[in-house]
């Protein structure tokens, strides 16, 4: 146990954040470099290192928090990374990114603040960075067996490090033209520069894992040329198939789904736009959906200049508390803000949009909207509540229904499909296409990146077996469980 009092005596304290003023202007991380460090120490002294630690259950990785809490608290920082690479294959990613479930399962969270596990998590590996105790891992040897990786996400670099490092000879295929997927342009920089996926990608070089960008499988690559190439393959697309909002005035301009927006202000800090094609400069803008794929289209719209930033949600607004129906260690529906909230805009709960309203030149102007409320469990509009505010853009953020079947890959390989959209898989993430496996979002269905690289690493260990008859890797999740969290 790391301080057998830490979670008596000391409260819990968080990253700082830098001032609303002057983060707007730029494109940087909202938090204070190193403003962690002078207090990390302590945080990690909270752990109870309790009997049963319910913050491993809360962690699709399986992460060994209560270790390198311990670890950290004793400012044993290269043994701490250890600790956190052995279940994680990218903690830098989570530690920014994930919106911490396994926070929600500490025993300490039952009637106190829970240990800030996802700031201490980014202190380990920021150190273990800047140390020098992040290398390479390249196999003692080669299989001689071939895998292909389709995309590039969190679930497609886990599957190939993983794969590379028991000595299969690994290609990643990536249609955009950089690798990292929505790590790359769907996550604004102000969450995560990218400098993080940089450094990554050369790791995995030098391991031997090789990149082919700009290739679209199903388009400019076959699936039949592909499996000719490749003794096993891994499909790792994500969910990427937009929820639609059909209402009249969709096609006005002004009017784009929130993937279509957030990369262009990505490819503007990768240089590739002086001024990115579709900005908030000077407009009134309105966010249809209230997850995080929203909060970055409000952060985004902040640092490009918008004149107001309006998120809309059509579920009532969440509670500060845990309901009833989400007790300890669930993962609560509670009303989050995040740091692009705390940067302006006005949030508007129970409402649903009924039409837009254009001018003369096809450009939207006015988004109509109506209060709706439940009513004997129906989501029902309320009368004499329409009205109308100013949108000059509008960002769909929605959410994702399933994997693109469009783009041929899924009818090439000729993949069985689920109910809901994704690509079906067994115990060991395999297909109904012998050697064809799936991980992540195209198999499971939008959500966390801790699940993406949690599937990664568990279809790795099915392709290994599959090449070589058993595996060593570890497999964190089966495709059918589901954690306290969900």
């Amino acid at each position: 146990m790391a301080d057998p009092k830490g979670f008596l005596t000391t409260d819990r304290e968080v990253a700082e954040t830098r001032p609303v003023e002057e983060r707007v202007k730029d494109w940087n991380e909202v938090y204070v470099p190193g403003s962690l460090l002078p207090i990390i120490s302590k945080q990690a002294g909270r752990c109870m290192d309790c009997g049963i630690p319910f913050c491993h259950n809360g962690c699709p990785l399986g992460n060994l928090i209560p270790e390198w809490n311990d670890y950290a608290y004793r400012e044993d920082w290269e043994a701490a990374s250890e600790r956190l690479h052995a279940t994680n294959n990218f903690p830098e990613f989570t530690g920014r990114l994930c919106p911490a479930p396994c926070e929600s399962a500490c025993v300490l969270g039952i009637n106190q603040p829970a240990v800030t596990i996802k700031n201490v998590e980014v202190s380990i590996i920021d150190k273990a960075w800047d140390h020098g105790d992040v290398t390479p891992q390249p196999p003692e040897r080669l299989s001689g067996k071939t895998v292909a990786v389709i995309g590039s996400g969190p679930a497609g670099l886990a599957a190939a490090q993983q794969l590379t490092r028991a000595g299969h000879t690994v290609a990643v295929y990536e249609r955009a033209d950089r690798v990292g997927g929505l790590l790359r342009y769907g996550i604004p920089e102000f969450k995560m520069e990218k400098r993080h996926i940089n450094r990554r990608i050369e790791q995995m070089r030098a391991e031997g894992t090789k990149f082919r960008t700009g290739v679209e499988i199903g388009r400019d690559l076959s699936a039949t040329d592909l499996r000719r190439r490749y003794d096993a393959v891994v499909i790792a697309a994500g969910a990427t198939t937009a929820r639609e909002l059909p209402v009249p005035g969709r096609e006005l301009n002004g009017v784009h789904q929130a993937m279509e927006y957030l990369p262009l202000a990505n490819k503007v800090q990768e240089g590739d736009f002086v001024a990115p094609p579709i900005t908030a400069e000077g407009k009134h803008v309105v966010v249809i959906g209230g997850g995080d794929t929203g909060a970055d289209c409000v952060g985004t719209a902040h640092r490009q200049g918008a004149a107001s930033v309006t998120q809309l949600e059509i579920m009532p607004r969440p509670g500060e508390d845990r309901a009833p129906h989400q007790p300890w260690p669930t993962f609560p529906m509670l009303y989050k803000v995040t740091s692009a909230h705390e940067e302006g805009g006005e949030r508007v709960y129970s409402v649903s949009t009924s039409h837009f309203e254009g001018d003369e030149n096809g450009d939207v102007q006015w988004l109509h909207l109506v209060e709706v409320e439940f009513v004997d469990g129906k989501l029902t509009q309320k009368e004499g509540t329409e009205r109308r505010i100013p949108a000059q853009l509008v960002t769909l953020a929605m959410g994702f229904t399933g994997t693109d079947q469009e783009n041929g890959l899924v009818r090439q390989f000729g993949l069985a499909m689920d109910e809901r959209g994704n690509i079906n898989r067994d115990a060991d993430y395999g297909t109904n296409i012998d050697g064809v496996y799936v991980a992540g979002d195209a198999g499971r269905g939008q959500s966390l990146i801790v699940w993406a690289i949690a599937e990664g690493r568990s279809a790795a260990r099915g392709v290994d077996r599959y090449l070589t008859g058993s595996s060593a890797l570890p497999s964190p999740v089966k495709p059918t469980d589901r954690a306290l969290t969900v």
